[in-house]
C-alpha cells in the first residue's frame, strides 16, 4: 500500500526505536527517507536493509558542523521534503542534587539546542504544507522525580514548536509533538542504564500505566504520521502516546 508513494522524509535519529518505527511506516508506505543516526555499525545496517529508498547518514545532532553538513547532503539527496521529524534525544536520571554541568549540558545541547538549530538548516527545505514533527516526553510537563534537566529541555522543545508553528503558518507548515510515556524500545530512552534496569523501568511502566503496559514503537510511529499527514487542521499541537499515564486514568471498578 503506496499512501507515501512521492513523499521524501528526513528522520533525525531514526537508527533503532520510536525513529526506526517510523522509517519502517514511511518506507513500507513508498516514501523516500533520509534518517540520521550516530553508531557505524547502526547505519550500516540499516542501509543494507533498506536499500535505496533509504539513506542511512551519520550525524551529531549535538554538532552544529554537522548539522549544517547534513542540510547540505538532505538538499543534495532529497531536495525538498515533507516531513522533518527530529527524534533525537537522551535523558539521564538524577536527582536535581547530583546533576553535574556536563550532564546537564549534555541533555539540553541534544534536546533543546541541537533540535533548535536542526529545524532552522532544514526548515527552508520543508515543502510549503509540509510537516515538522517533534518526538517529545510526558515528563515535558508536570513533576517526575530524578527527571529536572530532561524534564525542561523537552519543555523548552514544546514550547519551540509552538513558535515554530506560528512562524511557519505563512507557508502551510504545520509543526506539532508527540509525548510519549513508557514505550518498549531497546534503550527505555535512558542513556547508561543496566539490562537489569531496563527490565525494572519497563516493569514500573507497566504497573503504573493505566492501560496496564508499556507503548510499542510503531504505536508512536502511527502518532507521528497521523500528525504528520492526516492531521492537516492541526498545528502547535501535543499529542500524547502514554496509554493514559499523563490523564491519571483509572478503571471503573
Amino acid at each position: 500500500m503506496s499512501i507515501y508513494q512521492n513523499k521524501k522524509a528526513v528522520v533525525i535519529g531514526g537508527t533503532h526505536g520510536m525513529g526506526l518505527a517510523t522509517v519502517e511506516r514511511l518506507v513500507d508506505g513508498g516514501a523516500e527517507v533520509l534518517l540520521t543516526g550516530n553508531n557505524e555499525a547502526n547505519l550500516t545496517r540499516i542501509q543494507e536493509r533498506f536499500g535505496p529508498r533509504v539513506h542511512a547518514v551519520k550525524s551529531d545532532i549535538s554538532d552544529l558542523g554537522e548539522i549544517a553538513v547534513l542540510g547540505a547532503t538532505v538538499g543534495q539527496k532529497l531536495g525538498s521534503i515533507d516531513l522533518l521529524h527530529i527524534n533525537a534525544g537522551t535523558s539521564l536520571l538524577e536527582p536535581f542534587d547530583q546533576v553535574t554541568e556536563a550532564s546537564y549540558d549534555r541533555q539540553f545541547t541534544i534536546n533543546t539546542k541541537g533540535a533548535f538549530f536542526t529545524v532552522q538548516r532544514l526548515a527552508p527545505l520543508v515543502r510549503d504544507g509540509g510537516s515538522i514533527v517533534f518526538t517529545s516526553s510526558v515528563a515535558d510537563v508536570g513533576g517526575y522525580p530524578g527527571m529536572a534537566v530532561y524534564s525542561g529541555s523537552k519543555a523548552a522543545l514544546i514550547s519551540f514548536a509552538s513558535v515554530f508553528a506560528a512562524e511557519l503558518l505563512p507557508r502551510g507548515i504545520r509543526v506539532n509533538s508527540v509525548s510519549p510515556g513508557f514505550i518498549d524500545t531497546p534503550t527505555k530512552g535512558v542513556a547508561g542504564i543496566t539490562d537489569a534496569e531496563r527490565a525494572e523501568f519497563k516493569a514500573l511502566g507497566d504497573a503504573i500505566t493505566p492501560m496496564g503496559r508499556n507503548g510499542t514503537a510503531d504505536e508512536v510511529a502511527r502518532a507521528v504520521l497521523f500528525l504528520a499527514f492526516d492531521a492537516t487542521f492541526t498545528t502547535g499541537a501535543r499529542l500524547t502516546v502514554d496509554g493514559g499515564l499523563s490523564q491519571q486514568l483509572s478503571p471503573a471498578a
